[in-house]
């Protein structure tokens, strides 16, 4: 297939529209199932470049959740520990720790489930019954993966009555060296991202605190690797294999850093045994309960444990859960890693990092504030490494 038409560009008035290979060659992909739209493609082969780096990088398979082109989480398949399993909804799944890509899914798709209402799916491997079983039952709009077993097959094209966007994509394609995209009639070009984020980028340590164990490293490189693919300026928390909140597309860095630490907060809350042991009523479907448990925890647009509230979502009235208990909680955390994809020109954000658990650090350097950093950091006992390369995305 060298050209495929699309309903619709972004938006529904921007017609026609297409996807096609400059030089006339065939697509580096197949579509097995539905019309994935010109946003999906989008979504698709970017969250695709980034689960193919991850699994290079760390030699696990890898998954991402995508809206909007910026990732909200990717992980690699390490087993979720059983309150995870609870926060993430997959403690039913039989069969999921024996599929390391299954348990990347469900961690990057738990990580921040309001987020991913509706997601873009990227999968590293050949997806599998498992894998498939979780993203079944699931908003999704699509799925882009190497292969599909035919199990796995049969059950994704039964989803969204039949209308599910499942593409295949040619796990050897390479694109050429230099892009071009247009923007007002005006062409741009630039050579094609090739960096490669590894241990070795991580060398380079400027803190007192010089020590990165091994489960840091692959943390920082989640984190990178999250962000050489998010929509700048951004900021990535990792922790246990995957990217635990991602802050994106904010013109000040430490809303970033404000914006990922909110939601790796709300990742770790959600494991609190006040938040699990929520008394749902059976009725109460998964994105409701999305919603209803950001808003225990975050206390925004409605007060579920009012009275004449709770009543909708709840069997019995559930108990406040206090700023302290919070802070308390988010207190004994520690071991979280922080990427940046561009330096941090004040020390707040490290400030703020701290506050979320954040021990490590990733981040270019070369501001003219490096040193009031570095000194934060020490006060703070985090360990920070300069790597040198900035990962910005647009």
């Amino acid at each position: 297939m060298k050209e495929f038409e699309l309903k619709y560009g972004c938006n529904p008035n921007q017609k026609p529209a297409r996807i096609f290979m400059a030089d006339g060659s065939d697509l580096p992909l197949e579509i097995l199932n539905g019309r994935p739209g010109y946003i999906n493609f989008l979504d698709a082969l970017n969250s695709w470049q980034l689960v193919k780096e991850l699994k290079e990088a760390l030699g696990m398979p890898a998954a991402a959740s995508f809206k909007h082109v910026s990732p909200t989480s990717a992980a690699v398949g390490m087993v979720l520990p059983e309150k995870l399993k609870k926060a993430c909804f997959v403690d039913d799944i039989k069969g999921l720790d024996e599929s390391p890509l299954a348990c990347a899914y469900a961690r990057a798709r738990g990580t921040d489930r309001m987020c991913s209402f509706g997601d873009w799916i990227a999968l590293s491997d050949v997806c599998d019954a498992t894998t498939a079983r979780l993203i079944k039952r699931e908003v999704s709009d699509g799925v882009i993966a190497p292969g599909y077993t035919d199990e796995a097959l049969e059950m994704l094209r039964k989803k969204k009555n039949g209308g599910y966007n499942i593409v295949k994509i040619d796990p050897d394609y390479m694109p050429p060296e230099k892009e071009t995209k247009q923007v007002f009639g005006v062409t741009f070009e630039q050579g094609h991202n090739f960096f490669r984020i590894d241990r070795e980028l991580l060398s380079n340590v400027v803190t007192e605190k010089k020590d990165l164990p091994e489960e840091a490293v692959r943390d920082l490189i989640v984190a990178l690797i999250t962000l050489k693919y998010t929509q700048s300026n951004s900021v990535c928390y990792a922790y246990d294999g995957q990217a635990i909140g991602v802050g994106a597309g904010q013109q000040s860095r430490v809303h970033c850093t404000r914006l990922a630490g909110g939601k790796a907060d709300t990742w770790f809350l959600r494991q609190h045994d006040k938040v699990l042991s929520l008394p749902f009523r059976k009725e109460i479907k998964r994105p409701d309960r999305d919603n209803v448990i950001d808003a225990y925890i975050n206390k925004n647009e409605e007060d579920c444990c009012a009275e004449g509230v709770w009543q909708k979502y709840f069997t019995e009235q559930p108990e406040r859960f206090t700023d302290e208990e919070q802070r308390a909680y988010l207190d004994t955390i520690s071991g979280v890693s922080c990427g940046s994809d561009a330096f941090f020109p004040f020390y707040d954000n490290v400030q703020r990092a701290a506050a979320s658990g954040v021990s490590y650090i990733a981040q270019p350097g070369g501001s003219i504030r490096d040193d009031a950093v570095i000194d934060c950091c020490n006060r703070l006992g985090i360990a920070m490494a300069f790597t040198g390369m900035r990962l910005f995305h647009h």
